[in-house]
């Protein structure tokens, strides 16, 4: 009944990658910060889905599938021609994983 937990002092990201799941948490966490900027953008900005919707030339289910946090297929042309409909530009960072 001993089992030494093989994760005890590991980083997050370290156990993520061993068990094969980094890539994914990762992408999660971005696509919850997407969104969760965008809605920030919208309210700023006082404009509806609808709006930007028809600002993008998008219907409003298409809209909605980039503010879902859960979905992570979104390409950067679609994340461009949002954050610019909303008055914002996009910044991409690469940095160091701490593995």
């Amino acid at each position: 009944m001993d089992k030494e937990n093989k994760f005890v002092g590991s980083h997050l990201d370290e156990i993520f990658d061993k068990e094969g799941i980094l890539a994914e948490t990762e992408a999660l966490a971005l696509k919850r910060v997407i969104a969760w900027e965008l809605n920030k953008a919208m309210e700023e900005r006082k404009t509806t889905k609808s709006q930007v919707a028809k600002k993008i030339h998008t219907s409003r289910a298409a809209f909605d599938r980039l503010l879902d946090p859960t979905n992570t297929s979104v390409t950067l042309k679609s994340l461009e021609r949002e954050a610019i409909a909303l008055g914002k530009k996009v910044h991409i960072e690469f940095s160091d994983l701490s593995l």
